[in-house]
């Protein structure tokens, strides 16, 4: 009981204190320490160095290439003015009537494509704020509307998504971004219709009640430190991505094909890749312990993301290149912005693997497991949307759970009959659920770009990236078990 009270206490501490700003670099080895003081049979020094550490560099042998090429692909496009320019023309397009779907839209265009979030949540934001104030919407719907687009479908539910949410899954399930292609379209296209539907709801309730944009000041928050630690493993050190830590204004914007271009590429390559191409090579050479004696299936997934990464970023150089008046700089950039969101993540995958080598944690896996032991698919969503709303991270809590559980679902799985790439996307869409609560890190950095509190915007954000994520995933987990995977 001893040490099941230490992990509770630690997990407590880990949400209340990465909710205070205190960086999960500090939190997470400290807070697991605690835990292990709780257990009398647990060295405290050897769980540090021989646990915690361990887990923490495997995370980020397997992933570091995905954080690195996805930072500088988000930051090109930011420097290019492709991701602006983007925007502005869905904007365009779809018209100032429309301008709540316009903004979910153009998010989701971006962060399908493998924009950071925050990158997005800049690059919008001065466009929504000229949008909603035009058609006098009130901007307290506004950080609500860039999450629908950027926080929700396109991070966890669509195939083919480079999202880390969507990379994590696939080693241990030996799947690919594609995973149940059918079942992740149902999930998405049900967070976008009904989060679409919520905003415009409230709108027009807005309008109905004389309410209009309102008075509150539209500059982008200058962020400090003290928001640095929030972005815990979803893209960027934020407090480097606003516009007074940018590169200047570029002297030429790209036009609509060429800022669209690598979006299109990352995406298209990242199927052929792992649908066509790494599958017809002989790669039997990964039976070799130096190559860690695994199969193809283990990192074909990885493996395709990389590559689309890699050529996305080379062809926006060189589509894009007089709008990137300090290429240097904007790469440097992106390869520093890459290094905290990792650590971050591989920090929390330490405090995990620490907590499952205690007694305590036993007791408390058996009572997880033991949830619908007939569907592990339930099991597996409650255990990944509880980690994740403890963390504060999606990708966080997710490492945790398949750190410490991973194989054991996956043999659970097949016992049931229920294919790896269901698993995968069932994963994935459950850690878009709970991550979203008050201390997610997304959540107070996008507050701080729109200037607004947790009082003003939060209800409509916990609405369209909580529970309708939630339902989403419910929905998801019925029709796979039904129809299995699709």
């Amino acid at each position: 009981m001893l040490s099941i009270a230490g992990i509770l206490l630690s997990l407590a501490l880990l949400m209340y204190l990465a909710y205070r700003g205190i960086s999960v670099l500090i939190l997470a080895p400290l807070l697991a320490l605690l835990a292990v003081a709780s257990s009398p049979d647990a060295p405290l020094l050897a769980s540090y160095t021989q646990v915690f550490m361990k887990a923490l560099g495997g995370f980020v042998v397997l992933f570091f290439p995905l954080f690195l090429l996805g930072a500088v692909f988000g930051k090109l496009m930011e420097d290019s003015g492709a991701a602006r320019v983007i925007a502005s023309r869905i904007v365009a397009w779809l018209g100032t009537g429309r301008a709540v779907l316009a903004i979910v839209l153009a998010c989701a265009v971006l962060t399908y494509g493998g924009v950071s979030l925050f990158v997005v949540a800049f690059a919008v934001y001065p466009i929504a704020v000229e949008l909603f104030r035009a058609v006098d919407v009130p901007k307290r719907l506004m950080p609500a509307t860039i999450a629908l687009g950027a926080f929700t479908f396109t991070m966890t539910a669509l195939p083919g998504t480079p999202a880390i949410q969507n990379a994590i899954p696939m080693p241990y399930f030996g799947t690919t971004p594609f995973a149940a292609p059918g079942l992740g379209l149902i999930g998405g296209a049900i967070m976008l219709a009904l989060g679409a539907w919520w905003l415009l709801r409230r709108a027009r309730g807005a309008a109905a009640a004389g309410e209009g944009y309102g008075t509150q000041a539209d500059a982008p928050a200058q962020l400090d430190r003290s928001v640095r630690p929030h972005a815990q493993g979803e893209g960027y050190d934020v407090a480097e991505l606003g516009p007074q830590g940018g590169a200047a204004p570029p002297p030429v914007l790209p036009g609509f094909g060429v800022a669209l271009a690598p979006i299109v590429v990352v995406v298209a390559l990242n199927w052929l890749f792992s649908a066509q191409v790494l599958p017809r090579l002989d790669t039997s050479y990964l039976a070799s312990p130096l190559y860690g004696a695994t199969r193809l299936d283990t990192v074909r997934g990885t493996w395709a993301i990389i590559a689309a990464l890699a050529l996305a970023n080379l062809l926006l150089i060189v589509l894009a290149r007089r709008s990137l008046s300090n290429l240097k700089g904007s790469l440097d950039a992106g390869a520093s912005a890459a290094v905290l969101p990792i650590f971050n993540t591989a920090s929390q995958v330490g405090y995990g693997a620490v907590i499952a080598s205690l007694a305590g944690f036993a007791l408390i896996r058996d009572a997880v497991l033991g949830i619908a032991p007939g569907n592990p698919l339930i099991s597996l969503s409650i255990a990944v949307n509880l980690l994740a709303g403890i963390t504060g991270s999606a990708s966080g809590g997710m490492s945790i759970a398949l750190q410490t559980l991973g194989s054991t679902y996956l043999e659970m799985g097949r016992a049931a009959g229920i294919a790896p790439e269901l698993m995968h996307r069932v994963t994935s869409i459950a850690t878009g659920g709970l991550d979203a609560l008050p201390h997610n890190g997304a959540v107070i950095t996008l507050l701080a770009i729109c200037k607004l509190t947790h009082r003003q915007s939060y209800l409509d954000i916990f609405v369209v990236a909580v529970v309708l994520p939630l339902v989403a995933l419910a929905v998801v987990v019925m029709l796979g078990t039904v129809f299995g995977s699709f």
